[in-house]
């Protein structure tokens, strides 16, 4: 197996046109084509997990955080990045990155934390938008729905919890086939009219190839007549943090002491306990200062995440319990997530968890 299988499997999930524009997603170090030894999953892909991975004959390492976050102009073994990645090219281990976009991703790295604290009714914090497309195509009305079907099987139609959403117009098309030309109806030479039904269908703006493929296959034309729009419409499905509600409410002491237990915490940076009772959640796994505004617009009354400067800490205004657990404890179940991605796709292949701790930070309680 090549290293491509198990890269297709992740962008298949968390495809890299979702990853923010500051990210640097994806193969950072090797080549997909190389024959695949073993794949180590990581947070952080620093030169103690490389070692890790020489060690455990893996060539490939998945890891959540991009080792190289911006262009290096050098690299002559003086930082940590730059002996990390003479450690992995000098032994031809690939190292991949997906952040961002798995952040992104409804049933991201922000699911993961949701499920491990019980909450239920999740969606996203801030949808994206962009991530759209509206396909419409023209066919003869007796063969719409069979081509509406396989636009919905290749993934197109779905609203949030709706699929196989789409809008059918009844109408004239016209057309004359020229010489060269097979046509489906009408005379070589002569102006055919035809009863179409003009089919419209939203997807994600990552499925255009294949939908495409699926369009040219179903449809009875020799020519398919289709138009491509992108929209400005958020996409429940893709965007940052998720929001959701506990199955029982919980006095906010007795939350934060859930926290950690449930978690596996050190300690909780955290501000004025201003509700007795805890019952709507937001949650950000890593930084997530930027949605604190949404999370109190959302009216969650706790938003777990992490990073919080000082004064930052001063926005929550009594309106919502900031919760910072950490970066790395926010994000640590994210290797989960990557191994049961990867098995879903691959249920032969079995990933090794890197047992090492790449927190930078210590706590002393």
């Amino acid at each position: 197996m090549k290293i491509k299988t198990v890269i297709d499997a992740l962008e298949l999930f968390a495809p890299l046109s979702w990853q923010e524009s500051f990210d640097n997603a994806g193969l950072i170090t090797g080549n997909k084509e190389w024959e695949l030894t073993g794949a180590l999953l990581c947070l952080d892909s620093v030169e103690a997990v490389v070692d890790e991975a020489i060690a455990k004959k893996c060539n490939l390492i998945v890891a959540h955080h991009p080792i190289v976050f911006s262009g290096l102009k050098k690299i002559s073994n003086n930082t940590y990045v730059e002996r990390t990645l003479i450690k992995a090219i000098k032994n031809d281990i690939a190292i991949y990155a997906i952040h961002t976009n798995l952040d992104n991703v409804y049933e991201g790295v922000n699911r993961k934390i949701a499920e491990k604290i019980g909450l239920a009714n999740t969606s996203v914090l801030l949808p994206k938008s962009g991530t759209l497309k509206k396909l419409v195509t023209f066919c003869p009305t007796a063969q719409a729905e069979t081509v509406r079907m396989a636009l919905c099987n290749a993934g197109a139609g779905t609203i949030g919890n709706y699929d196989q959403c789409s809008f059918y117009t009844e109408g004239i098309g016209t057309f004359k086939a020229g010489e060269a030309s097979n046509p489906f109806a009408g005379t070589i030479g002569e102006l055919h009219k035809e009863n179409e039904t003009r089919i419209e269908v939203i997807f994600p703006s990552t499925m255009q190839k294949s939908l495409l493929m699926a369009l040219r296959s179903a449809h009875p034309y020799e020519e398919v007549a289709y138009d491509i729009y992108t929209l400005e419409n958020t996409n429940p499905m893709v965007g940052a943090g998720l929001i959701g509600e506990l199955e029982q409410p919980l006095e906010a002491g007795e939350f934060l002491k859930y926290l950690k237990k449930t978690l596996n915490l050190s300690c909780i940076r955290h501000t004025s306990l201003n509700f007795q009772t805890v019952k709507r959640v937001a949650v950000c796994g890593g930084a997530g200062s930027f949605l604190l505004t949404d999370a109190i617009r959302a009216k969650a009354q706790f938003f777990i995440t992490a990073d919080f400067k000082y004064h930052q800490f001063f926005d929550a205004d009594n309106k919502i319990v900031i919760a910072d657990i950490g970066h790395y404890e926010s994000e640590i179940y994210t290797v989960e997530l990557m191994a049961q991605l990867i098995q879903k796709k691959i249920p032969t292949f079995v990933p090794v968890f890197s047992e090492t701790n790449t927190n930078p930070v210590n706590y002393y309680c």
